[in-house]
């Protein structure tokens, strides 16, 4: 699913007990801030919240979304985070990967807000 995702680190589905499938993605900030064209003192969150990437993170979910077949296959939107997971919090093992109940669990009132629509940093598919 990642595939080609170049500025994508990894990403966390937020179903199964919700109306739809989003995701919280964490993103790769280096390739972000290159394509973002900010000064470099340009904070992370800013970096995610210009055009360019938002642009690009919405034609890779148009793109993602081309071969889902139902709404079990399609995101209906993404989050860009600017705080990546965090060890210390559980959200990622010793071994590096993404424990995805303990992102949900950690930000639960992100996920929330999200679904409510009332997060700047929702994509919605076919924005």
């Amino acid at each position: 699913m990642l595939a080609g995702a170049s500025h994508l680190s990894d990403l966390v589905i937020t179903a199964p007990d919700r109306p739809c499938l989003g995701a919280l993605v964490f993103p790769r900030l280096g390739p972000c801030r290159a394509l973002a064209g900010l000064p470099a003192e340009a904070s992370d969150a800013q970096v995610l919240m210009s055009e360019p990437v938002r642009q690009w993170f919405s034609d890779w979910l148009a793109g993602l979304n081309q071969h889902g077949s139902g709404n079990a296959s399609r995101l209906e939107w993404i989050a860009l985070l600017d705080e990546a997971p965090s060890i210390d919090r559980g959200e990622i093992t010793d071994k590096g990967s993404i424990n995805q109940r303990a992102v949900l669990r950690w930000r639960a009132e992100l996920v929330d807000a999200l679904y409510s629509g009332s997060d700047p940093r929702l994509l919605r598919a076919g924005r």
